[in-house]
């Protein structure tokens, strides 16, 4: 197996840039209640703007062409605003208003909306601003089909800004994540973005399904990958983490 460091920004490098990025929105959003009482928690706003258009734009920004979005929740709400943007980028719903399918399910219902192979997942209720690179360009960076299924944008525990637990995951010197299995604590926690292939979804039940059953796949054969993330991060899960955001990004 061909060894790769961890993430290390190359901003010279040139990226063949996967061109649609999911965007998993249909959640209930129940630890963000009373705030998701009327309106899904990607419609919640950080600092004026909405959790679904900070992930949007960060995804437009990194010159993507295509983004579906996935809806469940207050689903008329999340295809108005999806109608309401406006610029370069196409958006595409995928409507599980029939049926909550959790992110895995989600990502396999919308499988024939997504033109791109690999493709990035982006997590609504995550917030993230670049450091020196442009994020989703840094991970296409650093995917390598030979060695890859999954690529996890991580986050130290120590600057998860918002993250109240103990961590996912480890992060070997050539860049292969596993598990905290027994651990109390792992030092990186997954920060809701990564850039995997539809070989993980290969001959996948349909109905709800966790990201575990495709990450589980790629864990037994090694090629889940990790990459550290070089920016600031934030976990936007409660009402009160909202105003603690804003107040961070205040600072930033």
């Amino acid at each position: 197996m061909k060894s790769r460091a961890p993430l290390a920004i190359r901003p010279h490098v040139e990226v063949e840039m996967p061109q649609t990025a999911m965007v998993l929105a249909a959640g209930l959003g129940k630890r963000m209640r009373p705030l998701t009482a009327t309106r899904p928690k990607p419609l919640v706003e950080v600092a004026g703007r909405t959790l679904l258009d900070r992930a949007l734009d960060g995804v437009e920004r990194a010159g993507i062409a295509t983004a579906v979005v996935n809806a469940h929740y207050f689903a008329d709400q999340i295809d108005a605003a999806v109608r309401a943007r406006r610029g370069p980028l196409a958006i595409r719903v995928s409507d599980e208003r029939a049926q909550l399918l959790e992110t895995a399910g989600g990502i396999i219902k919308a499988l024939p909306l997504i033109d791109a192979d690999p493709f990035f997942v982006v997590n609504a209720d995550n917030m993230w601003i670049d450091g020196s690179a442009d994020t989703l360009r840094s991970l296409a960076r650093h995917w390598d089909s030979e060695t890859m299924d999954a690529l996890l944008l991580l986050v130290p525990l120590a600057r998860a800004n918002g993250y109240d637990g103990r961590g996912d995951f480890h992060l070997d010197p050539g860049g292969v994540v596993t598990p905290k299995g027994e651990f109390r604590i792992a030092p990186f926690v997954y920060s809701g973005i990564q850039l995997i292939s539809k070989r993980l979804f290969d001959d996948a039940p349909s109905g709800p399904l966790s990201m575990w059953h495709a990450w589980n796949k790629g864990f037994a054969q090694g090629r889940v990958h990790g990459a550290v993330h070089q920016g600031l991060w934030f976990h936007v899960g409660t009402p009160a983490s909202v105003g603690e955001t804003e107040a961070l990004l205040a600072t930033a």
